[in-house]
């Protein structure tokens, strides 16, 4: 038995017997209103990551019944929960709630509750113990932190189900008298339980690669933008608020797992790089979360909060109050419209206008306060006047106008120009737009001179990180041009081409548009013929391509498997874990199975278990884990490769994720008799 589900031995006699629990009914609401928050710490010290731990005398069916009641009602309060484990959660509230009418029933039974019936609630009311603070977790916790750990969070969730479902087979219906229809509801739902525990979990595969490209040490590109703002959406950190409390619950976590873990150390890269797309100030996370820096160095002096503006954490000097009713610094909140933004940053609603109206009133408040505390900002820029936007604006129409001239200089030159200029700032890539740069820069991608072709198509890579322009690319008929540079361009506009569609193609119809004009064999012949960089821009942008299942198809029939294996087998490379993860990916489909399932490759996955880093163990064992799970002749060839206690191992030091994938092995080569 599980030692979630080992108790202390049982008092062989109910410590009331022969009391009846139907007098107990205002007893029980005097101490629902008594044991509130007690229960709250009581269930916590009964319950660990590991086991239970149980100090508390032995119980009786009233106090079983009302805990357990007290539990239920406690997560049915919990409200929402982190998006990557929302599903799971409100199902497993849903369930506990559907217990209650069985808890109605007992507390008002008119004989007393059997010894193996107080035994059974016992077990149930630890099962709820553990999916309170399962739940809790869900609901405060870092959304970036169960965000890479959603595998492990799904097997504690299953971990939970299967308990329920074994204390609840335990339950003696007829010796406590439970209704037919009662005890009928509960069997169905121990049904579904059991049943939802054998379908496959699907997992999100955009929030994986998103999640992967996020984390990449090497070769950060612009287009990592567009993913860092989908990945910010997704999580729901995609204003300033949500990120303020995301960095009290990552110093949480760090608290009980070291800051200077891996895991740790990966979390606040990601939130860092959250904080700078959305122009927060990246802060020591664990120095103290909850003070603006700015506060910190203040010593005594306290800075009110509302003189502060959300975005930068800095005294304002010139508020300004937006449509949403919220007050910024100027600058700020203008870079926040330039940016294509028509959201309020810190409520999230839709601004029926983008007009500022001056704050007189806070600026006076600051000002008097300034003065009164000889308060000095830190040394800023002075803002922008309006002669000097006049001027930016004058230069890009300019440049617009000579991607026109009938010079090959002057065009050659004005690319290159918006192609450095819409580099780093987001400002200009929506003038860029604004001024017809799109169509003429893909009528530039035609012209036969390299470098005009290498600076229109990175050109229009880095005005595609603002999604409105993915748009406007798209409907200028540009991606069959990018193809075709694809194809044919010099070295580097190839590379460049790839990282475009890569970016446009993170619209959905954009990957259905790349891959019928035939881009997926133009990537994957990149992806055989690139430099290294070359064949990362093209695995990239076929891993977003093939997250549409039509699109998995085409890729196997374009040739992809071969050139993946080239990548394992070439350690030199250093894209081991890349093409781990693109297998991961096709293995979901029955081509694909059947492409990758050869011999030779088993041979080649069992070979980077044993002697791949942990990274690279943990990506083989899921590939062989769901390439095993569908044909057991495949868990057969790689014992005969000698895997079996390499997983053995694995399953014990290996990463997290490795251990799980390695337990799967295991448990799937004892379902079908194949230990050795």
């Amino acid at each position: 038995m599980s030692p979630l589900l080992q108790t202390p031995e049982e008092s062989t006699a109910p410590s009331r017997s022969g009391r009846k629990l139907a007098r107990t009914t205002m007893g029980l609401e005097r101490d629902k209103k008594r044991h509130g928050d007690v229960e709250d710490r009581r269930g916590d010290t009964l319950v660990d990551e590991i086991g239970i731990v149980t100090t508390a005398p032995a119980p009786n069916g009233v106090d079983l019944v009302q805990e357990s009641v007290s539990l239920i009602e406690y997560v049915a309060r919990l409200g929402d929960f982190r998006s990557t484990q929302r599903q799971e959660c409100y199902s497993l509230v849903r369930r506990m709630k559907s217990l209650l009418p069985l808890f109605d029933e007992i507390r008002f039974l008119g004989s007393a509750i059997p010894p193996n019936g107080i035994a059974s609630l016992s077990k149930l009311k630890k099962v709820f113990c553990l999916a309170k603070k399962l739940l809790k977790t869900c609901n405060e916790g870092s959304k970036i932190y169960l965000a890479l750990e959603s595998e492990a969070m799904m097997v504690k969730f299953h971990a939970v189900h299967e308990k329920l479902c074994q204390a609840l087979d335990e339950l003696p219906f007829d010796e406590i008298e439970v209704s037919v229809e009662v005890r009928e509801q509960v069997e169905l739902m121990v049904t579904q339980l059991r049943r939802g525990k054998r379908r496959k979990d699907t997992q999100d595969m955009e929030l994986a690669v998103d999640l992967m490209a996020v984390s990449s040490k090497t070769d950060e590109r612009n287009a990592d933008i567009a993913i860092i703002e989908r990945l910010a959406k997704k999580l729901d950190l995609n204003t300033v608020e949500n990120l303020k409390k995301e960095t009290i619950a990552i110093s949480n976590v760090a608290k009980e797992r070291g800051q200077t873990s891996e895991c740790i150390e990966q979390i606040v890269e990601i939130l860092n790089k959250f904080k700078q797309v959305f122009g927060m100030e990246v802060i020591d996370v664990f120095e103290d979360p909850v003070k603006p820096k700015l506060l910190l160095k203040s010593g005594s002096l306290v800075i009110p909060h509302e003189f502060l503006c959300p975005i930068t954490l800095e005294v304002m000097r010139d508020p300004v109050i937006i449509a949403s009713g919220q007050t910024f610094e100027r600058e700020s909140i203008q870079k926040w419209f330039d940016s294509n933004h028509r959201t309020c940053p810190k409520t999230r609603e839709r601004l029926g206008h983008l007009s500022l109206a001056p704050n007189h009133a806070l600026k006076n408040l600051i000002t008097q306060w300034r003065e009164t505390n000889n308060y000095k900002s830190p040394n800023t820029e002075g803002l922008a006047s309006p002669q000097g936007s006049s001027v930016r604006q004058e230069e890009i129409s300019s440049l617009v106008e000579e991607l026109s001239s009938c010079q090959l200089k002057v065009q050659r030159r004005a690319a290159k120009d918006i192609r450095i200029l819409s580099k780093e700032n987001p400002e200009s890539r929506i003038l860029f737009a604004e001024n017809g740069a799109i169509p003429a820069l893909v009528q530039l991608l035609t012209y036969p001179d390299s470098k005009i072709q290498e600076h229109a198509v990175t050109a229009l890579l880095n005005l595609s990180i603002n999604d409105t322009n993915k748009k406007l690319i798209a409907n200028e008929q540009a991606i069959p041009t990018i193809i075709d540079v694809l194809r044919n361009g010099r070295m580097e506009s190839r590379e460049n081409s790839a990282a475009a569609l890569f970016s446009l193609s993170m619209l959905d119809e954009n990957k259905v548009t790349i891959a019928l004009s035939d881009g997926i064999p133009a990537l994957v012949e990149l992806l055989e013929q690139g430099t290294v960089r070359g064949k990362k821009d093209a695995v990239t942008a076929l891993f977003n391509l093939c997250l549409n299942q039509a699109n998995k198809a085409r890729a196997i029939d374009a040739g992809i498997v071969p050139p993946l294996l080239l990548l394992l087998k070439d350690k030199k490379l250093n894209m081991v874990d890349e093409a781990l993860s693109m297998f991961l990916l096709l293995v979901t489909h029955p081509q694909g199975r059947y492409e990758i399932g050869q011999l030779s490759f088993i041979g080649t996955l069992v070979d980077i278990i044993k002697k791949g880093t942990p990274k690279n163990k943990e990506c083989a064992a899921s590939v062989l884990l769901e390439l095993s799970s569908n044909n057991s002749s495949h868990i057969l060839a790689a014992l005969q490769f000698g895997v079996y206690e390499h997983l053995v191992d694995i399953s014990e030091t290996g990463t997290n994720r490795a251990q799980r994938k390695a337990r799967g092995l295991l448990q799937v080569m004892k379902t079908s008799d194949q230990l050795p």
